[in-house]
């Protein structure tokens, strides 16, 4: 690679975002504009800010090389994050929720709950699960983006992790949420770009669209040699129904980010920094035609790469992309970048992963900081202070323990195989279930009471860690505490269920249990709900 030149484009990167954290930082004046960025950015910048934070390296390089393995039956998330974590999330969920966080004045997720609710309790449960979980989430992010600049630039992979973690860790605590805002429209409108250069560079190499195809479908045989034991039918086919491939790629991948995105606290704040709804309804198709490229086209390659390593690279031939990535799902993507594509190409690519790291690592590490600040230790447990302040100091603890599992994750997780893709599905489904019950009967059950929320966050959330701990396989195993208690690295061993996502077992109960208590608990007072919901319809 050209160094002069993937110099240049870092430098000129950098320099954008700067400017653009320095403009946050001269107009960020109040807690609000540090929180929900002042209630009036642009359409544009909120549907790119909603979109950069949802499409991280996760979806790049952790279920791209997924893809790699599974195929094109992942392009069915793609449909589930365009018609649920678009369409719905702002047409149904995104309206509401502006106007009722501006009737309360919330300026956060768990205090728009609270505030609802009546409960700093509650508040201060959802703030806590927040940063708990989160980290798990930002740390594979870290991950993602670490492996790539180390892929690239042939370095240290804990070199890579500190400087991307610096450069985020400044502009997230000067600027806020405008900060994170601003830079994460720039940033999604480079990942738009570069995906859709990547996507045609790989036909071109491939023969054309159709020839690209053909040629994966013709692999058939070969899929099915390797995988079709655990019900791989091919890169251009579903797995067989309920096989464990079956398993994965519908309860884990497709369902449990497909319907967990709902519920995403970083994702949610952004409806309440629009000033009307005419705003959200502008935005939808920008996110829609944002998330169609930047997600669809990292499945497309990964499973494309299948031919390019066994068919058209020298160094790999014959070999399937798992096997040329030496069965490290996190590095196919990487690997192929690196061998595919030309030397202009990987500097312009490298900026691209950086910008889907740093838009969704912002989201996370703002999201975790007002968690601590805000709903903590200012409204749970009452304490007074600068708001903005205690804020800031929660983001930096929050940087600091995502990067140390950054750096611990992937020695720990049987070398980081797939743990992008398997971290963000974990946190994913704990939301969904634990929040998504609640947060629904916020703004559209003004009889649901305080025993229902309370119900929704703690049966999801202790269905969701039971089975991640004692039933769900892929972290059974190696969290050990089933090995230390039972003997088991699950107690469902031998079975299809140490296959099936938590969020599929978790989410149901958790909805049962929300409509069982959210109508038999005490009714919150009739003055107080008329002000959540006026003007909401």
């Amino acid at each position: 690679m050209s160094m002069p030149l993937l110099t240049s484009v870092v430098l000129v990167y950098l320099f954008i975002i700067g400017f653009l954290t320095l403009k946050a930082y001269r107009n960020t004046s109040s807690a609000a504009d540090y929180m929900v960025a002042g209630r009036k950015i642009h359409p544009f910048v909120m549907a790119m800010s909603y979109g950069a934070t949802f499409i991280s390296t996760s979806a790049i390089i952790g279920f791209g090389g997924a893809a790699a393995v599974f195929g094109m039956s992942l392009l069915w998330l793609t449909f589930l994050t365009i018609f649920i974590g678009i369409f719905i999330a702002f047409v149904f969920f995104g309206r509401r929720t502006r106007i009722m966080g501006l009737n309360i004045n919330a300026h956060t997720f768990p205090e728009f709950l609270g505030l609802r609710f009546n409960s700093r309790g509650l508040q201060g449960l959802i703030g806590g699960l927040i940063f708990l979980a989160m980290p798990l989430y930002a740390s594979v992010v870290l991950m993602g983006g670490a492996k790539f600049v180390a892929q690239i630039l042939s370095t240290d992979y804990n070199a890579a992790l500190f400087f991307l973690t610096i450069i985020i860790a400044i502009y997230v605590i000067m600027g806020g949420l405008k900060g994170v805002m601003y830079t994460d429209a720039f940033q999604g409108s480079i990942m738009f770009c570069g995906m859709v250069v990547l996507l045609v560079i790989t036909y071109q190499k491939l023969g054309g669209v159709i020839p690209a195809h053909e040629q994966l479908s013709a692999m058939k045989e070969i899929a099915i040699q390797i995988f079709g034991a655990k019900g791989h039918t091919g890169w251009t086919t579903f797995p067989a129904f309920g096989s464990p491939y079956w398993l994965v790629v519908v309860t884990t991948i497709i369902l449990g980010v497909g319907i967990g995105v709902l519920a995403q606290p970083q994702l949610i704040v952004r409806f309440m920094t629009v000033k009307s709804n005419r705003e959200l309804n502008r935005a939808v198709l920008i996110g829609s035609i944002f998330v169609l490229v930047a997600v669809g086209v990292a499945f497309i390659i990964g499973a494309l790469s299948n031919v390019f390593f066994y068919s058209y690279d020298p160094e790999t031939s014959g070999k399937i992309a798992l096997v040329a990535a030496q069965k490290n799902v996190a590095q196919i993507i990487p690997l192929y970048i690196s061998h595919a594509m030309p030397q202009w190409f990987t500097a312009i690519f490298m900026v691209t992963l950086l910008s889907a790291a740093m838009s969704t690592l912002s989201s996370q590490f703002h999201a975790m900081g007002t968690s601590l600040g805000r709903d903590i230790y200012e409204k749970a447990l009452g304490r007074q202070g600068n708001s903005v302040l205690i804020t800031k100091i929660g983001i930096l603890f929050a940087i600091l323990v995502s990067y140390f599992l950054a750096w611990g994750l992937p020695a720990f997780f049987e070398g980081g195989t797939a743990i992008i893709a398997r971290g963000t599905a974990i946190f994913f489904g704990i939301c969904a279930a634990a929040f998504l019950p609640m947060y629904f009967g916020a703004i559209y059950l003004p009889r649901m009471s305080k025993a229902g929320a309370y119900a929704s966050f703690i049966t999801g959330t202790s269905v969701s860690m039971f089975w991640i701990f004692f039933i769900h396989e892929k972290e059974s195993k190696p969290l050990l505490l089933c090995k230390s208690l039972f003997g088991v690295d699950s107690l469902a061993a031998g079975t299809l269920w140490t296959l099936v996502d938590p969020l599929v077992i978790a989410l149901p109960i958790s909805i049962a249990a929300t409509l069982w208590f959210g109508r038999r608990g005490s009714q919150l007072p009739r003055e107080h709900i008329e002000r959540c919901f006026h003007n909401i319809r």
